[in-house]
């Protein structure tokens, strides 16, 4: 692989965990309260994604130039659906536009959205039970194809 090939990716991957920041703000901001709860989860996501709390910062105050995203591996794409439900439910209060905005993400990673409601009550409850997303995906095998 050539290094240009190489620094795409990293780019890519970079561009891709941007977007996910800026779609978890949007969750998070959705029901008009931005707790710090909801932060504190940010924080933890934005560092597994190699994203310094400054740079964060920097993209709640203005992610105007993100664009949406969606990952192009199944796992990372699971993965940042996982976060969304997680940001979602995390302040124990599921607002309507919460729902919206995670129906809306699942329908635009590609998932059907015939299966969309099941894919997110599922998420939920593994969530709930503490199970991560690589433990998660394999039950959840058949709503995503």
């Amino acid at each position: 692989m050539k290094f240009t090939e190489i620094l795409n990716l990293f780019k890519q991957g970079k561009s891709s965990a941007h977007s996910h920041m800026k779609n978890l703000i949007e969750i998070a901001a959705a029901d008009g309260n931005f707790d710090q709860v909801e932060y504190d989860l940010l924080l933890k996501i934005a560092k597994r994604n190699g994203i310094s709390a400054s740079k964060l910062k920097a993209i709640k105050n203005d992610n105007s130039r993100i664009e949406f995203e969606v990952p192009i591996d199944q796992l990372e794409k699971f993965t940042q659906m996982y976060d969304l439900v997680h940001m979602m439910i995390i302040d124990n209060e599921i607002h309507s536009e919460e729902m919206k905005l995670c129906n809306l993400f699942a329908i635009k990673f590609g998932y059907q959205k015939s299966k969309v409601d099941e894919l997110i009550s599922t998420i939920k409850a593994n969530i709930e039970n503490k199970n991560s997303p690589k433990e998660t995906m394999p039950r959840l095998k058949w709503l995503l194809e």
